[in-house]
């Protein structure tokens, strides 16, 4: 598509935006190197001790500094200026990431050690994601464009994904771990210099109450919010039962497949073409209406494409039902973030940013940890089978709770002027 098509136009609609042209830019640089770095350390902790187990621990203490840190991490992000957690946030990434490389390049590093350095990346994960997610309200003025800058920030994310497993594969075999962990240091600096490339104003203090009342009206306000309550349930299922099959990913490359560091970054990337597939479709999307449709499909494609996972031994068949649930993982994750950022109310924006991350990232490191001690016993593809049932599952319940969300939902979109207020039928509803 020629940057004059209307249908790119429309898909690329908040690039207009000056400050998120240019985090989007410096974004997708950083974000290459984060996932080369993934399939780097999972397939760092198979080769140094080949236990199912010990991917799980060391995936679990990677993400559970979210599950304890992000509430407070919101709270913060709804005091401070988000553009500056991110920069704080970026530097430390980036020093984790050095520090990490010199271990690996010296043949030093250890898996207590690797531990610990998950841990403080983890900690700082907690903090800018949910800094990154409610700063995309101020990059982008024009509200219009917030579901399109989420959809692009999903086909950002996705698209490190396609480029990143394969990159970090062929390093992998070529030239070590330690010099994967080195080019993820490095790609930091492009993020950094978005952020302070940015005209911005600064944030002001938004409220003084302490923190701990802070994350409690939070919770308050989402417990008090069905379409809000109900989509970070969601998410948080598929998060725990399903995400942990990334964990295992290094098992089925190798036991299940019989391949090797190469087929541990096509199978990743798989998952990478789905999911940007996902995020051309929803970022040429012109309206907020019908995203509840698109979250219960998504949820149903994010579990079956486990199960058909789980059964295949053929690299080629894996590969094509991985995409299918990238597909369906990113359509329920990108809409339930666009619709949740949709209604929010403002001043709780971050805490419940905080709330979401939770959900997506805070729960997945429980979901790991049982994953490992269940593919210990079972088998990684029984493991995975099980889970993407749990998703279908889910689905099933989300079906069944759709009708009775979308009276409050319709009514803040009329409000914030986000679609025409006509009748909405059941077939066009939110």
């Amino acid at each position: 598509m020629a940057p004059d098509d209307p249908v790119f136009a429309r898909i690329t609609r908040a690039l207009r935006h000056r400050n998120y042209r240019l985090f989007f830019g410096g974004q997708s640089v950083s974000l290459a190197g984060s996932w080369i770095t993934r399939v780097a350390t999972s397939w760092l902790v198979y080769r140094l001790t080949g236990s199912e187990l010990l991917l799980g621990v060391v995936g679990f203490c990677g993400q559970i500094p979210a599950l304890v840190l992000t509430p407070f991490a919101g709270a913060l992000v709804d005091r401070v200026d988000r553009r500056k957690v991110l920069l704080w946030a970026q530097w430390l990434s980036a020093a984790q990431s050095a520090v990490l490389a010199a271990l690996t390049l010296a043949n030093r590093i250890t898996i207590p050690e690797l531990i610990v350095l998950q841990l403080i990346q983890g900690a700082v994960n907690a903090f800018e994601m949910p800094a990154r997610q409610s700063f995309v309200v101020e990059m982008v003025e024009d509200k219009r464009d917030l579901s399109n800058a989420i959809a692009l920030n999903s086909m950002m994310v996705n698209g490190s994904r396609v480029i990143g497993p394969s990159i970090g594969g062929a390093l992998i075999a070529g030239v070590g771990e330690g010099w994967c962990f080195a080019v993820d240091a490095v790609s930091y600096l492009g993020v950094i210099w978005s952020l302070m490339a940015m005209r911005t104003t600064p944030s002001t203090v938004r409220t003084l109450a302490p923190a701990l009342e802070q994350i409690r009206d939070g919770w308050n306000y989402v417990r008090s919010s069905a379409p809000i309550r109900t989509c970070l349930t969601l998410v948080a299922i598929s998060s725990v039962m399903g995400m942990p099959y990334m964990v295992l990913m290094p098992v089925m490359a190798k036991e299940v497949l019989g391949g090797g560091p190469s087929t541990l970054g096509l199978l990743m990337t798989s998952v990478g073409v789905g999911a940007l597939a996902a995020g051309v479709y929803l970022a040429s999307r012109t309206s907020v209406r019908g995203l509840s449709r698109v979250i219960l499909t998504g949820t149903v494609l994010f579990g079956a494409g486990l199960v058909g996972f789980s059964f295949t031994q053929h690299v080629g068949m894996a590969a094509c039902m991985l995409a299918v649930a990238g597909v369906g993982f990113i359509s329920q994750m990108a809409s339930s973030n666009t619709l949740i950022q949709t209604i929010v109310d403002e001043q709780f924006r971050g805490r419940v940013m905080g709330f979401y991350t939770m959900a997506i990232v805070g729960t997945i490191p429980v979901g790991s940890l049982l994953a490992g001690v269940v593919a210990e016993r079972v088998g990684a593809p029984l493991t995975i089978r099980l889970g993407g049932l749990v998703c279908l599952a889910s689905a099933v319940w989300f079906a069944t709770r759709q009708s009775d969300l979308r009276d409050a939902i319709r009514e803040v979109y009329r409000h914030e002027g986000l679609v025409r207020p006509e009748p909405v039928t059941a077939e066009t509803g939110p």
